[in-house]
């Protein structure tokens, strides 16, 4: 049994933002109150409060520290697996070749991020709310999934719904890694912060965050998205 979190950074389609990604940690569902309370710790014994969000856009030099620590403990916890996509340039994409609109192609991405994740049976998927539409969206990302891995039954999804943030540190986890992953991808340098921590997920991944990783690579798993290969 499992528990799977899921965030994305620059989903929109006309965000002016250059490179999309999704990302997710999946992890044994007796595992996850352990881990919570493994990075609650790691926030006070940095001074911060438990309820403090971990998000990459707070990352600031005096916090270097705390945020090296969380990715030290995800790299050394062997329960939890991140799984990744990025759209290194959203501008490539042409919808109306592959009849279908930018959701439509957002539901396919999902999809080809989460197919390999996702367990034989009794899998919870929880999704970072992001607008007002999330669980209209949800709903068909289940839909979706389940009928592309023959789940008729529900019996490999059996879960699937929105969370806030501040609810999972996990997903707080998901949305640094992501973070890192977007802002190597966008070619950002405006924080040398940020290019230490993207470098230190860099040497503890083996990845260089813009290539793929093997299919086989299990504790970070990277799928970069051609849209010159794949429909849409």
């Amino acid at each position: 049994m499992y528990n799977i979190y899921c965030d994305e950074s620059c989903h929109l389609e006309n965000d002016n933002q250059k490179a999309m990604v999704l990302g997710a940690i999946k992890i044994q569902r007796d595992r996850v109150k352990s881990v919570s309370d493994d990075i609650k710790s790691i926030k006070i014994n940095h001074g911060l409060s438990k309820y403090a969000e971990i998000k990459w856009t707070k990352i600031s030099p005096s916090k270097y520290e705390f945020y090296e620590e969380l990715i030290d403990y995800f790299f050394r916890d062997y329960d939890m697996n991140f799984r990744g996509l990025v759209i290194p340039n959203k501008s490539s994409l042409n919808h109306e070749v592959f009849d279908q609109t930018h959701d439509d192609w957002y539901y396919k991405m999902y999809y080809y991020m989460l197919k390999p994740v996702i367990s034989q049976i009794d899998t919870h998927i929880y999704i970072d709310i992001k607008d007002t539409n999330g669980a209209k969206k949800v709903h068909k990302l289940k839909e979706y999934l389940s009928n592309s891995i023959h789940d008729f039954y529900g019996e490999r999804i059996t879960k699937a719904q929105l969370i806030r943030s501040e609810e999972s540190q996990i997903l707080q986890l998901v949305d640094l890694l992501i973070g890192a992953i977007g802002y190597e991808n966008r070619d950002l340098d405006q924080s040398d912060t940020k290019l230490k921590l993207v470098e230190l997920i860099k040497r503890r991944s083996g990845s260089t965050l813009r290539t793929k990783t093997s299919l086989f690579a299990e504790k970070f798993n990277l799928f970069v998205w051609d849209p010159e290969r794949r429909n849409g």
